[in-house]
């Protein structure tokens, strides 16, 4: 089976655009293993609308718009690694919540969930002004937890003196850039193309 772990530089990142964009073009099943807020949707039923992808349920559904670890002490759940086993299917998009060190409980964080899964990261990104420090951090840790990283996604107005900044500090390649759609829909994913950059990394998965 192969599977990537989409995770971001920071919340409300474009992570779930992403997602789905990934999961309409690479024609795969989409997993939120954590969902923190209920209220206005959840990221699944968003990813569902806009690609139409099979959905695995999550793990932990929480109530509230916190980091997980606060969420669910406050729903009265405890997150354990031990919860999360891959739903088996022929392709998988997991869709993390927030960035790679937002914690699950007061252990364990995105990054132990991404080991624990055996993922290989897409790190999503702002295109714009303090990114390049932003994507760095994040991809100096997920390197440094051992969490081989596929590449970066930037989303925002294009802007090529981030994007060589972020391939040369961070040693990964810049394997797509999106816009921050007008009007958020299906069509709207499907008119903009995958670049061939990204759909060979996909396909060395």
């Amino acid at each position: 089976m192969k599977h990537l772990f989409v995770t971001g530089t920071d919340t409300g990142i474009g992570k779930t655009i992403v997602s789905a964009w990934l999961c309409k073009h690479w024609e795969a099943d989409y997993w939120k293993p954590v969902q923190s807020g209920l209220e206005g949707g959840s990221d699944s039923e968003w990813v569902a609308r806009l690609s139409h992808a099979r959905i695995h349920p999550e793990t932990h559904r929480l109530t509230q718009p916190l980091s997980p670890h606060q969420a669910a002490e406050i729903d009265g759940v405890k997150i354990q690694l031990s919860d999360f086993e891959l739903p088996q299917t022929e392709r998988l998009v997991v869709e993390g919540a927030g960035g790679s060190l937002v914690p699950l409980n007061w252990r364990d964080t995105m990054l132990d969930l991404m080991k624990h899964l055996g993922s290989c990261a897409l790190l999503v990104a702002r295109s714009g002004l303090g990114t390049i420090n932003h994507t760095c951090l994040s991809l100096q840790a997920l390197k440094g937890a051992g969490v081989p990283v596929l590449g970066v996604i930037l989303v925002g107005e294009v802007n090529s003196a981030n994007r060589e900044a972020i391939e040369h500090f961070g040693e990964v390649p810049v394997l797509a850039e999106l816009p921050v759609f007008n009007e958020i829909s299906e069509q709207a994913l499907s008119d903009f193309g995958m670049p061939e950059r990204l759909v060979r990394a996909l396909n060395s998965l």
